[in-house]
């Protein structure tokens, strides 16, 4: 069996939200910074199909790296409550969100790390979807040339 991490996206001003499955489990709830046509450091990720890789740091202790993003680098998980003030276009898991905020983050990427340590791997696959009205909700639709498919 594949293991795959899917998230969901919802694009709203200021903020893109999140439901993060594992294997078709919902686990948590994402925050991240909105879409800004992949602009570095201020947008969130193009959507696609991405390589997860365990790491452990100092600053983020254990965590992941999203690997391959099209004209970005060390793109995390991480830990983080408030996306505009954390968040440099990575990704936040959390366990609520409430209006532009999200709560418990450190439990919601300790959930999602449990689950990948269970089956045994040091890399998943990670696919990021949106709902499929939300971008044009915002006036911004998602390029799909970006794909990395």
């Amino acid at each position: 069996m594949q293991t795959l991490i899917e998230l969901v996206r919802t694009y709203e001003e200021g903020i893109t939200k999140g439901h993060l499955y594992f294997n078709d489990v919902e686990l948590c709830h994402c925050i991240e910074l909105p879409w800004l046509h992949n602009k570095p450091n201020e947008s969130c990720i193009p959507e696609g199909t991405y390589i997860l890789q365990h790491r452990h740091t100092e600053k983020y202790g254990d965590h992941l790296l999203v690997e391959n993003v099209p004209g970005r680098t060390w793109i995390l998980f991480h830990p983080a409550n408030h996306a505009k003030k954390e968040l440099r276009g990575c990704i936040a898991p959390v366990m609520e969100i409430r209006g532009q905020y999200g709560m418990h983050s450190r439990m919601a990427l300790n959930v999602l790390l449990r689950n990948i340590r269970q089956v045994g791997i040091h890399f998943c696959t990670l696919k990021i979807s949106s709902h499929e009205n939300t971008p044009a909700a915002v006036g911004s639709p998602h390029p799909k040339i970006f794909q990395n498919t």
